[in-house]
């Protein structure tokens, strides 16, 4: 069956093909995939119709003539092009240069307002505040200060970039992408370090809510162009990254129903008339029985394909409102699901919580689970030698980290 449109994804990592195989899926579609660098997910893919890569595409000053220049080649008589960011950095150049793009280009993002105050945690905080939505005791410092962080706080504390995008264009030696820190003297050597790699904004210091992996938890939202909600869901996450610079990408998660809170994250959203994806972080602190926000990406995450494995392909949310102009009623997911990237060894072995293990164990028993990189019509051969070594090197990841 033909479609009126082609789908053109930014990025070539794990997100990506999460979205390339959520067109796939759905609509038989192999997607226009555009990136910076190769990444064996995209690369070693079968689904993917086209591949192009452009080594200056993070470039505020190229980002927007490339796109173009991909919309003249991929253009078809009746297809409408519809435009998916997987990445901070990417999202952001989209927004900023929307109003361009959106000659030739579909696509649902918010405005480049919202996007800062969503993206700086200082004012994202305030917005949280104001709508009554939970979050860490937090500090902030700015790298402009020459002056010593003296704060009284408990700790440990974590310590993270409030503008990742800016961090992230500054590296050094040692760099992470979070921070746990035992006493004031170990933050302030790292505010040292940050501050001689040249990043200028404020950094967050915040209060460490103590459990393990399986106290963080992520929420899934999409609202259509007219910024009410269709969808929103809740899982608890039972496993992430556990090397210096990859905390915070979950790699397994379990489903959940928690309409209460489901319910705070819709009208926080709605209230600020947001648009598109939105993925959540949070964590439960046991120390108060609250539910408290770290952050909100303005897209979905790598591992919102859960979302599609339940039977709410992401990009059907993304179809039906961009091309067909479907109202849709609010869909609270409750089905029960097991997302992973990860090999069930690494389940069974890693995840300390014995009552969660044992939930994870039936759920594999029963079918109810998944593993997006396994897709199963992706016949690349040399992917899935690839993905297996992936598997593999997980497990030595696990055996010789912790966090």
């Amino acid at each position: 069956m033909e479609h009126p449109f082609i789908p053109v994804i930014i990025g070539t990592d794990i997100n990506a093909y999460n979205m390339a195989i959520s067109f796939h899926e759905e609509y038989g579609i192999k997607p226009v995939v555009v990136g910076r660098v190769m990444l064996p997910f995209t690369e070693l893919s079968s689904i993917i119709g086209a591949l192009e890569i452009h080594k200056d595409l993070n470039e505020p000053s190229a980002f927007a003539r490339i796109l173009l220049d991909v919309a003249q080649r991929h253009e078809k008589p009746g297809k409408k092009l519809i435009l998916v960011g997987t990445n901070d950095p990417y999202v952001r150049l989209i927004i900023q240069n929307q109003e361009l793009l959106k000659t030739r280009y579909l696509m649902n993002y918010i405005t480049e307002d919202l996007m800062n105050q969503l993206y700086v945690k200082k004012n994202f905080y305030e917005l949280c505040k104001d709508h009554g939505i939970d979050t860490p005791a937090t500090f902030y410092h700015s790298c402009k200060d020459t002056a010593p962080f003296a704060e009284e706080m408990r700790y440990p504390v974590i310590l993270k970039p409030s503008n990742g995008v800016e961090y992230y264009k500054h590296p050094f030696e040692g760099a992470q992408k979070v921070y746990r820190l035992g006493s004031l003297e170990e933050v302030n050597e790292v505010i040292q370090k940050i501050t001689a790699s040249g990043y200028r904004e404020d950094l967050i210091i915040q209060d460490y809510i103590p459990g393990d992996d399986s106290y963080m938890w992520d929420a899934v939202y999409y609202a259509d162009q007219q910024g009410k909600a269709q969808l929103i869901t809740y899982a608890q996450v039972v496993l992430q990254e556990h090397t210096v610079t990859a905390i915070g990408n979950y790699t397994a998660l379990i489903t959940r129903f928690n309409e209460e809170m489901m319910t705070k994250l819709v009208n926080f959203l709605e209230d600020l008339h947001y648009v598109g994806f939105a993925n959540f972080d949070l964590k439960y602190d046991e120390r108060d029985g609250k539910f408290k926000v770290f952050e909100v990406n303005i897209r979905q995450g790598r591992s919102s394909y859960y979302v599609t494995f339940c039977g709410h392909n992401m990009a059907r949310y993304l179809v039906d409102d961009l091309i067909y102009g479907k109202t849709k009623p609010l869909t609270y997911l409750k089905e029960d699901f097991l997302f992973t990237v990860v090999p069930k060894y690494v389940l069974k072995n890693f995840v300390e919580n014995p009552q969660i293990n044992g939930e994870i164990r039936t759920l594999i028993r029963e079918g109810k689970w998944g593993n997006p990189l396994f897709y199963k019509n992706d016949h690349h051969f040399k992917r899935k030698l690839y993905m297996m070594a992936r598997q593999v090197n997980y497990v030595k990841k696990y055996r010789n980290n912790t966090w």
